[in-house]
């Protein structure tokens, strides 16, 4: 006798796609919508995966306005969920600017600002809640994208 097949989750790869002007407003509607689109892949709005991703959305959101903004030109939010198995997925945030100059430094070279530093808190906030991060040149355009990765267990 046979034993019947594994079920298995369908492998279901999601992904939104949206630009925004690289304006305080442009941030704070990327965040909002990264946790609408969220929550409609079942990640529930509120939830410790949800404010995770929004963190991390809004610190790279907030930087491509402040230190990656080009006058006239958008950042694009890309959110991707890719499921790796029958009990995790690993959620993708990438944010992408047109300025080719101002690089965030890469994960090996975060290193806490001293205590009266003005700025250079965000790399460090991204570096304790992503899995993974990376900064890499833009695919489509010039610029330079930011990835972080958030892996899911369910």
């Amino acid at each position: 006798m046979e034993a019947p097949p594994a079920t298995q989750r369908p492998l279901t790869v999601r992904e939104f796609t949206q630009r925004f002007s690289a304006t305080p407003r442009g941030a704070r509607l990327a965040r909002r919508f990264a946790r609408f689109e969220l929550d409609r892949w079942g990640i529930p709005y509120g939830g410790d995966v949800s404010d995770t991703a929004a963190l991390l959305v809004a610190e790279l959101a907030a930087n491509a306005a402040t230190h990656g903004r080009v006058p006239g030109r958008d950042f694009e939010l890309v959110l991707t969920l890719t499921p790796r198995g029958p009990a995790l997925s690993t959620l993708s945030i990438e944010l992408s600017d047109t300025r080719t100059e101002a690089r965030p430094p890469s994960p090996a070279d975060i290193t806490p600002p001293p205590p009266d530093a003005e700025s250079g808190r965000g790399m460090v906030l991204v570096d304790a809640l992503a899995d993974r991060w990376e900064v890499r040149d833009r695919r489509r355009a010039p610029g330079k994208t930011v990835r972080a990765e958030l892996d899911l267990l369910y």
